[in-house]
């Protein structure tokens, strides 16, 4: 099942036309008003696509406790909603209660490790669900790290029982910027934990001469991005069966039409493997 990520220019053209899509994933902080006209606009939305809220705003790796307010705006839209998927990222974006309009990167310590988990058990207490946790990009990493970032997500996993977003594009950016191997992150994520994919495009800049990947979500997926696509469903699908895989576009965006193109590219390729025999349906 393919969705594509639902934005504020596309809300009254997938009211009025109802594309072939197979669901929609939202932004959860955008609809937290209950008297917003978005939020009504969801509400009608949700009677016609199923939904996944995928948050930016909990701020789990943040040493700050959690934001009580900010979790009981996310129970409510959930309880409203019943969404397929809750999900947020292994990140972190506030200090002192201030917050910065970015996903920082943690330091992968045990101590790091620990709290991360707290506060995703917090979470998943008080809304009666598990949380999916996405793999972040990143730019910058801690010199005091001890753990791998693959290793620390399915720390984070095994320790709170939550499931995982496993965003494609994110690796390969990460992979470039870091100088890991992809596969080597692929091949540690235990596959029946994965319940969300992200798909999506980035941007190369340069920076003191030296070449940086920044995920923009601004452009097509790349090709790269495609093959680990492809990789992942013919290796993990047929034992685990499909994953909803979702396109994101989050800057520039196209006619939703592109989206749909995009969307229709994930299908074909599920289409493709399935043609081999690899699907068991």
């Amino acid at each position: 099942m393919v969705g594509v990520g639902l934005r504020s220019p596309h809300m009254t053209t997938v009211l009025a036309t109802r594309p072939p899509v197979g669901w929609l994933e939202v932004h959860s902080e955008n609809f937290f008003n209950p008297q917003a006209p978005v939020r009504q606009q969801l509400r009608d939305i949700a009677q016609h696509y199923p939904i996944s809220c995928h948050g930016i705003g909990l701020s789990l790796g943040s040493a700050d406790p959690l934001n009580t307010q900010h979790l009981q705006q996310l129970k409510h839209l959930v309880q409203e909603l019943d969404p397929i998927a809750v999900s947020d990222h292994l990140s972190w974006s506030s200090v002192n209660g201030q917050y910065f309009n970015d996903l920082l990167p943690l330091p992968y310590t045990e101590e790091a490790l620990r709290l991360f988990c707290q506060k995703v058990e917090q979470v998943q207490e008080v809304l009666g669900r598990r949380l999916l946790i996405e793999n972040p990009s990143s730019y910058l990493a801690f010199t005091h790290s001890t753990i791998p970032e693959w290793e620390f997500l399915q720390q984070v996993q095994q320790r709170t029982d939550c499931h995982l977003l496993l965003d494609l594009n994110n690796i390969y950016v990460s992979a470039f910027n870091h100088g890991f191997d992809c596969q080597q992150y692929l091949a540690a994520i235990d596959p029946a934990t994965v319940k969300e994919i992200h798909l999506a495009g980035f941007t190369v800049k340069t920076v003191d001469d030296s070449e940086i990947w920044i995920d923009t979500h601004s452009h097509p997926v790349s090709e790269p991005v495609w093959q680990l696509y492809r990789q992942w469903v013919r290796q993990h699908t047929p034992q685990h069966g499909l994953v909803p895989t979702l396109i994101e576009w989050d800057l520039d965006i196209p006619d939703f039409a592109v989206l749909q193109q995009e969307a229709d590219k994930a299908s074909l390729i599920i289409q493709q493997e399935a043609n081999h025999g690899l699907i068991v349906t």
